[in-house]
């Protein structure tokens, strides 16, 4: 498997030749550094480290200037492992836009948007009770029975209720290349992917 890591950076559309408008995801991608190569001898498996996004020295520890001073580069802030990596690379290769190519279909890791503790209309999508029949009230949005009283006498692990919602690892499949500007390192990305602006992505392809 390859991947490329970038960062989400808004939306845009743009129009086929037949005059169809596409919403897209526009993503920096790359350059990216390979500052590590893993293997079953030294490592007991295979693995490519790739890095991304220049930060300052100063906000870097000692062992990481000296880890990313051995692949030639400055220390990065978002670092990823790929495991069994399709590609033969060595410590210090750059990785651009140029591995992708257009009207591919990739997928798409990121995480997704912190929601913070929400109801369970938002959460789970209950409608609550639809009309003020029969008596009901205050009842709209609400979660309803969490189950029998007397026996289990518990709420069951796995029921829908409120609570945190967003901020999880998600991986947005079959998502297809629509154009890539390879002088800005921009992809451009069928419809939305998870993520808030300017948080990392990892595409997988």
């Amino acid at each position: 498997m390859l991947g490329i890591i970038g960062k989400k950076v808004g939306m845009t559309s743009i129009y086929t030749e037949a005059g169809k408008n596409i919403a897209c995801t526009v993503v920096e991608c790359g350059p990216c550094v390979v500052t590590q190569v893993k293997t079953v001898e030294t490592d007991g498996y295979n693995a490519v480290q790739i890095s991304f996004d220049d930060k300052k020295e100063k906000h870097s520890t000692k062992s990481e200037i000296g880890h990313f001073k051995n692949a030639s580069t400055t220390p990065k802030r978002k670092v990823l492992e790929i495991r069994d990596f399709g590609k033969e690379v060595k410590v210090g290769d750059i990785l651009t836009v140029e591995m992708l190519n257009e009207g591919a279909w990739v997928d798409v890791v990121g995480t997704s948007k912190g929601k913070g503790n929400q109801g369970v209309v938002k959460r789970h999508g209950f409608a609550g009770v639809g009309d003020k029949t029969h008596g009901q009230h205050n009842r709209l949005r609400a979660p309803g029975s969490l189950g029998a009283s007397s026996w289990p006498s518990r709420v069951f692990k796995g029921m829908r209720m409120a609570g945190r919602m967003g901020g999880d690892r998600v991986k947005f499949l079959n998502s297809r290349i629509e154009k890539i500007l390879p002088e800005n390192n921009l992809v451009l990305l069928s419809g939305p992917i998870p993520g808030s602006k300017g948080s990392y992505i990892t595409i997988e392809f």
